[in-house]
């Protein structure tokens, strides 16, 4: 068997596609189950964030799973196959092994370096335990990532190369400046009582919101997030770094009114369809600000009713039997027309040949600018001819003139700034649209996250997951020889009791001390014949091309095959058993603080 991958992300699809691909909880359950009854498949688990869907197998046939995993993907994704297939991207054996462990350090996320993704993958192996769709191959790939995730944190400076995405979302609200200054005496709606909502109330909190609203569907949860904020966060005596803020909940339901509030929403629920609207973003602006929210014009037509600054006086020479109508040229020119020099190329622009005549003819006769201290430039004759010339070809000069710079329309502050954290979007990207609003959301992440720099401590994860890689594969090739080990030292245990039993025959008269003598000595002389062979098996199974040697360890001592698989089946069931008895694996959930909203425990859809 040999672990496959199959999966797109922010990095192979774009958000659209992404936003159509995801799945619910129950499309998640669903896609285990119908994965691991797949004939290719022996064990599945599934890794879904708001810019990752990722299938994880074992499988017997790196092709036949190829299809089966990518066409269970189309399935339960509601995208069709052939629209899915150009951003699936593919990964097999030690590949797959590097690109979870990347992934779990954080070097594959939109946000390089945050943390949020190994509470992601404990959630994925908690899912897969409880379905019973993870064997020993999945167990040990995702203890391992997390293992793998938490190292990268420790020992390098990974964290300064990322953020978590709520405080990388709020920057780009704040548009650069400090999240938490910006933050600071703001009103803050919170929609969405799950991990990466409770990540980002406990950011607005700790950067000293005035205020912070939850609300949820269910309104029990909501609650439970308010007074876990209201204790963290809440009425203390006032220290000099302490933060003050009034936590509350509500029920969806009063959504619209807190939005008239609130100058700060994050929005991340597992909804289907839109949480607000572009309507009621709209009505909320205008209970903000009293006056209806409209549309920004469009940027084709941003400065067509713009005014202009006046432009100052452009003509040189005298005014004085000038054939041009300056005062109506100057005038035009206030109104958003091109000024011009009556000496030079934009004067006779458009001129018919009859007027150009007559205006070389005035410029012939030397006009001196009165206008005290200027000098009248001088004048090329053969350029004004030429002008003529082409004139009375064409018709009129063809206008040249240089485009002016586009007065930019002022906009208004945002009231309202908004951050949709969910996938699909919870926020209408409409909204965007309308003036005194700031949205961010997923895509735009994505696009200002492609330019963030990389700190050079990634170079140095890179080097641990390459290790740990190594690592894993390793282990994986020692545990594959074990069962055949474990055998050879139960047949050995066997003929040893069978040997006791046939002496107690023949010597009757041995007590039990001389008996237990006898038993402990044949004992000891069978572990030292196996002690160097098994220990040196597994050493050369753990090199590259050492799972050979498992079938001449069975060859060479006639093992039976059954008794292996059925040591390998134990092994298993074992291993369930005590995931199941610890509930999954536990790296120790600390309690609700500060910190923790941006460790590894967090769990939620980043």
């Amino acid at each position: 068997m040999s672990l496959l991958v199959v999966g797109l992300s922010h990095r192979s699809a774009p958000v659209s596609v992404l936003e159509r691909a995801a799945l619910s909880a129950d499309a998640q359950i669903k896609l285990l189950q119908d994965t691991v009854a797949a004939e290719p498949a022996a064990e599945a688990a599934v890794l879904a964030t708001c810019n990752r869907i990722e299938l994880y197998a074992d499988v017997d046939k790196f092709h036949a799973g190829v299809a089966e995993l990518s066409t269970l993907l189309a399935q339960h994704s509601g995208v069709g196959l052939e629209e899915l297939t150009p951003y699936l991207y593919v990964h097999y054996e030690d590949r797959a092994v590097h690109h979870f462990f990347s992934v779990a350090c954080g070097l594959d996320s939109m946000v390089v370096g945050e943390g949020q993704i190994l509470g992601q993958i404990k959630d994925a192996l908690a899912t897969a335990q409880e379905l019973h769709t993870a064997g020993r191959l999945l167990n040990d790939l995702f203890q391992q990532a997390l293992r793998v995730g938490k190292r990268a944190h420790s020992e390098t400076g990974i964290d300064r190369a990322g953020q978590s995405l709520v405080t990388f979302g709020l920057e780009q609200l704040s548009s650069g400046a400090p999240a938490d200054a910006w933050l600071k005496g703001k009103r803050a709606l919170v929609i969405g009582a799950g991990s990466m909502s409770s990540l980002a109330a406990a950011t607005l909190a700790r950067a000293g919101v005035a205020e912070l609203v939850v609300a949820n569907r269910t309104f029990d949860r909501a609650e439970r997030l308010a007074a876990l904020l209201a204790e963290q966060y809440g009425q203390r005596p006032a220290e000099p770094d302490d933060v003050d803020v009034l936590a509350r909940a509500v029920p969806m339901e009063s959504v619209p009114d807190e939005l008239t509030r609130a100058d700060v929403v994050v929005s991340c629920t597992g909804a289907t369809g839109l949480v607000l609207t572009a309507d009621l973003v709209a009505e909320a602006v205008e209970g903000r600000t009293g006056a209806p929210a409209v549309e920004r014009a469009a940027d084709s037509d941003s400065g067509s009713g713009s005014v202009r600054s006046g432009l100052p006086p452009t003509s040189v020479g005298s005014e004085d039997g000038c054939p041009l109508d300056l005062s109506a040229a100057q005038g035009s020119a206030v109104q958003g027309s091109s000024g011009f020099s009556v000496m030079g190329e934009a004067a006779v622009a458009g001129m018919d040949a009859a007027t150009l005549e007559q205006h070389a003819a005035w410029v012939d006769n030397g006009t001196v600018d009165r206008r005290e201290g200027r000098r009248t430039p001088e004048i090329d004759t053969d350029a004004v001819a030429a002008l003529a010339a082409a004139a009375a070809t064409l018709g009129r000069v063809p206008e040249r003139r240089r485009p002016e710079p586009v007065a930019e329309v002022p906009r208004p502050l945002p009231v309202l700034s908004l951050l949709d954290l969910a996938m699909p979007r919870d926020i209408d990207a409409a909204v965007h649209r309308l003036l005194g609003v700031r949205l961010v959301d997923i895509e735009s992440l994505a696009e200002a996250s492609a330019d963030a720099p990389m700190a050079a401590d990634v170079d140095q994860v890179r080097r641990i997951v390459s290790d740990e890689v190594a690592a894993f594969d390793a282990a994986q090739r020692a545990a594959h020889i074990t069962p055949t080990v474990v055998a050879l030292r139960a047949m050995a245990a066997d003929v040893v009791a069978s040997e006791i039993a046939r002496l107690d025959g023949r010597l009757p008269g041995l007590d039990d001390k001389q008996r237990g003598e006898i038993t402990q000595t044949v004992r000891r002389v069978v572990d030292k014949l196996l002690h160097a062979p098994t220990v040196r098996v597994k050493q050369l199974a753990a090199e590259p091309g050492g799972a050979g040697y498992a079938d001449a360890l069975r060859t060479l001592f006639d093992l039976d095959a059954e008794t292996v698989a059925a040591v390998s089946r134990a092994d298993d069931d074992s291993r369930d058993h005590n995931s199941a008895a610890l509930g999954g694996l536990d790296f120790g959930r600390e309690n609700f603080d500060s910190n923790n909203f941006e460790s590894a425990e967090n769990r939620g859809r980043a």
